[in-house]
């Protein structure tokens, strides 16, 4: 009961991730037409980095405030000493060896989807660009192989049906003849979306999201900022017109976001991962229908509820399964 209840806790995080992601479109959209993708990806990076120094210390006081509350058990207490032992004992500065190792890892992955996709869509049709670029929702669990993850028959048919619901969302109708550079190149990007995710899987139960995210964040935006100064060189007034995007998205859309999918990646399937927050393609068009007016047909009608309803079906079949046994 305990781990369900976790679990449907961590699946609401990265809903709220999902929707964070995709009601940015607009600031990221609008950013975007001062500054260049890598000086956009860079700087707000840098941003998520600055908001997430002072959480990091509440969340530190809160803890040793926690530790130290007399009110609390003696078990609890000596338990949370020892994790404070265990990690003191592991530390690099103010980190981990795991969090500096995952963010590493994590950061550059996160980085080099960013570039693939930046650099991609210059040379393929957005609708393509969306749409393959969501294909990391079947490449989860299929690299998850790798990692030591089952593929349980039900996910498999759940990401068939994003993927299905992915394509009437993005790609019915529109322009799919031929495949172009940039088309190998979003598909790039979808695979290392995907080593993203499975890395956090991997490391994120070791690691303070707090401290796990600001590693990933510093790493991805240092990165960034090289293809910044060398192939985009931003006016300083061209970052002053975009800056109320940059802080919006560097805020939420990072600081916030990315977070709440470190943290809501623990003790959940990356596959189930995938699908939650897959359906950013459905709130930014959504969003986009309801903030800029840009309507949706039928079509995509259509598709946006196949993939909510894959999303729904791997949260409710497990417990259906339960309780019919």
């Amino acid at each position: 009961m305990k781990k369900d209840s976790t679990q449907l806790r961590n699946s609401g995080f990265l809903l709220i991730a999902a929707l964070i992601w995709g009601t940015a479109f607009v600031a990221q959209a609008q950013g975007g037409s001062y500054v260049g993708g890598f000086t956009f990806t860079a700087l707000r990076n840098y941003i998520a980095v600055l908001f997430l120094i002072p959480v990091a210390f509440l969340t530190d006081h809160l803890r040793r405030k926690k530790t130290s509350t007399k009110n609390d058990k003696p078990s609890s207490m000596e338990t949370r000493k020892e994790e404070d032992q265990i990690l003191k004992q592991h530390m690099i500065g103010p980190f981990t060896k795991a969090e500096l190792l995952g963010g590493l890892l994590a950061g550059t992955a996160l980085c080099a989807a960013s570039v693939s996709q930046q650099i991609g869509i210059a040379y393929t049709s957005v609708a393509k660009a969306g749409f393959l670029t969501a294909v990391y929702v079947i490449l989860v669990p299929l690299l998850g192989i790798f990692f030591g993850h089952r593929i349980k028959p039900y996910l498999l048919v759940c990401t068939g049906l994003s993927l299905l619901g992915m394509y009437f969302l993005c790609l019915f109708g529109n322009d799919a003849s031929g495949f172009s550079f940039g088309d190998l190149l979003e598909v790039l990007c979808s695979v290392l979306f995907a080593i993203q995710i499975l890395l956090l899987d991997r490391y994120s139960p070791r690691c303070r999201a707090v401290y796990l995210s600001m590693v990933e964040f510093f790493v991805c935006a240092v990165e960034a900022s090289f293809f910044m100064i060398f192939m985009e060189g931003p006016a300083p007034e061209d970052i002053g017109h975009a800056l109320p995007a940059l802080l919006y998205v560097g805020i939420f859309s990072s600081g916030v976001a990315y977070t709440l999918q470190t943290i809501g990646q623990k003790d959940l399937n990356p596959a189930i991962a995938s699908l939650i927050m897959c359906l950013e393609s459905v709130i930014s068009a959504v969003s986009a229908w309801i903030i800029l007016g840009q309507a949706m047909t039928g079509v995509e009608m259509f598709g946006a509820s196949l993939m909510f309803a894959a999303t729904v079906i791997a949260q409710i079949y497990p417990s259906l399964k339960k309780v019919q046994n």
